[in-house]
């Protein structure tokens, strides 16, 4: 075991992945072990025992994915060992522990066809690379760790990292006129407000104990929904808030912006059974956008 492990050994029992990501950030601070590139890498499967043996946790939490949507479409191989390959090592390692998993997924596993909230029992069906690689690994997650519990989420964004809140407060830097599509609807998710319920599920978990009604799947998505250009309206009617003067945000159709991995039309999740089992429920979108665009004006120039 390279001897670098034995700084990851800590007091802290909960393993999160994911490194620099929005999520795993989001749960930095908090009482928990996060580990990244290049230490933690489902790229490196080899590394993934070592560092999880290390650490002996007592609930991991897997917030490390391949999430380049467009990129996956030419990079399949990679979007499925980080999506499905490195999860399923996990998973089994979790089996063997008798540890719970909680396990991020995604909207894309729909097809965008329903026209209302997807349930987590509606029918799935991926457009594209990265949404079938994640569909691979909910389902290999799920045989491999009789205590997964699959988080579904969508549109996630946060003050720091690459989001599309931060894309286009940095696009209306440079032009006075943006094209954002208009006709694809989803629900738009903060990563402080999907790490809180993460975290108060295993806070659940520990202090009262394992249930069988917590494993499988879950959507965990900020409450209400919206468009592209909706969401990017709100953006900047939050930036003016700061002084920003916000550009014109023309609607476009998602013709009029063809990308390598089509787009679901529809993606609005129904996170009723979040709410029946766990008693979460997450905020409406608008507030939570209203405080991570003040985060990212108050934190500017530091």
């Amino acid at each position: 075991m390279p001897s670098r492990l034995s700084d990851l050994v800590s007091s802290v029992t909960w393993l999160v992945t994911g490194g620099s990501g929005q999520v795993a950030c989001a749960l930095a601070g908090h009482g928990v072990h996060v580990v990244g590139r290049p230490e933690f890498d489902f790229d490196r499967p080899e590394a993934i025992e070592p560092i999880f043996h290390a650490v002996a946790p007592e609930l991991v939490i897997n917030a490390a994915a391949y999430t380049a949507v467009d990129a996956a479409e030419s990079n399949e191989i990679a979007a499925l060992r980080a999506n499905r390959d490195g999860p399923a090592i996990l998973a089994r390692l979790c089996a063997l522990a008798e540890i719970p998993l909680i396990h991020l997924s995604t909207d894309y596993v729909f097809d965008g066809h329903k026209g209302a909230p997807y349930l987590e029992t509606d029918p799935v069906g991926p457009l594209g690379i990265y949404g079938r690689s994640k569909l691979d690994g909910e389902q290999m997650v799920m045989a491999a760790c009789p205590r997964a519990i699959i988080l579904r989420t969508s549109w996630v964004y946060a003050a720091t990292g690459k989001n599309f809140v931060r894309t286009m407060l940095s696009a209306a830097t440079k032009t006075d006129r943006l094209r954002v599509v208009a006709d694809q609807q989803g629900c738009p998710t903060s990563a402080d407000d999907l790490a809180s319920a993460i975290l108060a599920i295993a806070t659940r978990i520990t202090r009262a104990g394992w249930k069988d009604s917590f494993a499988g799947i879950f959507h965990a998505a900020g409450t209400g929904a919206t468009t592209w250009h909706g969401f990017a309206t709100a953006i900047f009617a939050e930036a003016a808030k700061h002084g920003m003067s916000p550009p014109t945000v023309a609607p476009i159709t998602t013709a009029e912006w063809p990308t390598p991995a089509r787009r679901q039309m529809d993606s609005r999740l129904d996170c009723t059974k979040l709410k029946a089992v766990f008693g979460l429920c997450l905020p409406p979108w608008q507030d939570s956008l209203a405080r991570v665009v003040e985060t990212i004006f108050a934190t500017r120039g530091r």
